[in-house]
């Protein structure tokens, strides 16, 4: 039995049960959890009725151990440090032959064979892998190509965070958007994500980088980052300081998923600039965009980005080494441990609190 954090009714607090994970088959792989961040997007996802089958397990930045392995197994070995990441892919299609595995359409290639049993039960029930993974609890059993083998390990709670919020804000402005050395660059929201794009736009050579939030603790945190200008919005106009310090970005980047904090980033970005959208906003989120004279002049391109259009196989291991090199500070990215029973408390303190809060499992 292994114990894990359920989701039972959207909306409502997790509950602590004792889940039972089938052996592994065919490409499946057993993993001990050793760390797992708390994302906002694990929080989205509860509150709001996306369709999830329940009861659920969440968590999907996970760092751990491989401690089984299934017949046809390849890539990994029992002993290897893995972190999971949600890209789901098959390996197959012609995006994923491209390395484009963000694009692949074959997310079921990840799931068991029809007819096959569950992967986990609870009280002889089924349980939901959200995101193919099921982070919240001391044991996942998952498709290896949700895993990535990291050569030279890492501390577990700085590796866990590799698999979403390092690889989707680094990889907006790394590979999304392809930021060119001195430009300029606005990052919206600094969380997890925010703070990653923030030490990429850094390690990319933006002259001035300019970090917003309502948080002052979360600001400071992104300057240590490597932002140049901070502004906390909730005491000044955001869009007017912006174009007081630049006169506009050449790349702007809203990890909010906030509609009218969406509107104003676009206000933010130059002629010719860019937003990219990477925040996950609720099912529903309406953005109104006037496309009268004004847009046409301003020629901003709007380039929605998912999950930093990385491809995790390839870029976890970079991420982790430019951290190892001292070139991109993962240490500053964690700024507290929990353990499984505090997740409820860490998703109502996550407005406020600066850093990824990561679960710790002993």
């Amino acid at each position: 039995m292994v114990e894990a954090l359920l989701l039972t009714r959207v909306g409502e607090p997790y509950v602590l049960g004792e889940i039972e994970l089938d052996d592994p088959m065919d490409y499946e792989v057993t993993v001990d959890v050793k760390a797992a961040g708390v994302c906002h997007s694990d929080l989205t996802a509860s509150t709001h009725d996306m369709g999830l089958e329940l009861p659920a397990v969440f968590g999907h930045e996970v760092s751990g151990i491989v401690t089984r392995i299934g017949s046809k197994v390849t890539e990994l070995e029992i002993g290897d440090q893995v972190v999971a990441c949600l890209q789901a892919h098959c390996g197959r299609c012609a995006d994923c032959n491209s390395g484009n595995i963000n694009l692949c359409k074959n997310r079921s290639a990840v799931a068991r064979p029809e007819g096959a049993g569950p992967r986990i039960s609870w009280n002889s029930g089924a349980v939901t892998q959200n995101m193919d993974l099921a982070g919240f609890a001391e044991q996942i059993l998952v498709h290896e190509n949700n895993l990535v083998k990291l050569e030279e390990p890492i501390d577990h709670k700085l590796a866990c965070i590799l698999g979403c919020g390092v690889i989707t804000g680094a990889g907006a402005v790394i590979e999304g958007s392809k930021v060119e050395p001195f430009s300029t660059v606005v990052v919206v929201g600094c969380g997890g994500v925010g703070l990653s794009a923030i030490g990429a736009a850094r390690f990319a050579g933006a002259s001035e980088i300019i970090a917003l939030d309502v948080v002052d603790s979360k600001l400071e945190l992104a300057r240590e980052m490597g932002a140049t200008h901070i502004i906390n919005s909730a005491k000044s106009n955001p869009v007017d300081e912006v174009l007081k310090i630049c006169g506009g970005a050449d790349y702007v980047f809203d990890v909010t998923g906030i509609p009218q904090v969406t509107a104003d980033a676009y206000r933010m970005a130059k002629q010719g600039g860019e937003l990219s959208i990477v925040g996950m906003a609720a099912p529903g989120s309406v953005w109104p965009l006037d496309i009268g004279p004004e847009m046409l002049f301003m020629q901003v391109n709007i380039r929605p980005i998912l999950m930093g259009n990385s491809n995790f196989v390839r870029d976890i291991p970079r991420y982790a080494k430019l951290h190892q090199q001292g070139r991109f500070n993962l240490e500053k990215l964690v700024s507290r441990t929990i353990s499984l029973n505090d997740v409820n408390q860490a998703f109502d303190d996550m407005a406020q609190h600066p850093g990824r809060t990561v679960v710790v499992f002993d």
